[in-house]
């Protein structure tokens, strides 16, 4: 499982009310008596889903090129097969970058 798979539950989200006019967010909650205001930072759920969309976009091409990557390091071919292992390795690496730029793109 990727570190971004579950973002949405490992996430707190919380409801709050944004005025169209300053911007001004509000969440109200019971008082206990002891309140402080704190300045903090929010982003729209909307900008956060985006954003973990690509991670997740991110990781799976960066789980391609890795496996590839290994597949060239550990690779032994037999006597006389070196080039032949280094074309399949070569189509592999096309494809990988083929959608990994295709997968940018959408």
């Amino acid at each position: 499982m990727t570190a971004i798979a579950n973002v949405k539950d490992e996430v707190e989200r919380i409801s709050a009310w944004q005025c169209i006019g300053c911007g001004r967010i509000e969440g109200p909650q019971p008082c206990l008596g002891v309140c402080q205001d704190k300045k903090v930072t929010f982003v729209s759920a909307e900008t956060y889903d985006a954003m973990a969309a690509r991670m997740r976009q991110a990781e799976a091409r960066l789980a391609a090129l890795e496996s590839l990557a290994n597949r060239m390091a550990l690779a032994k071919p037999r006597d006389g097969e070196w080039e032949r292992s280094y074309r399949a390795l070569q189509d592999e690496a096309r494809q990988a970058l083929r959608q990994s730029h295709a997968a940018k793109i959408s």
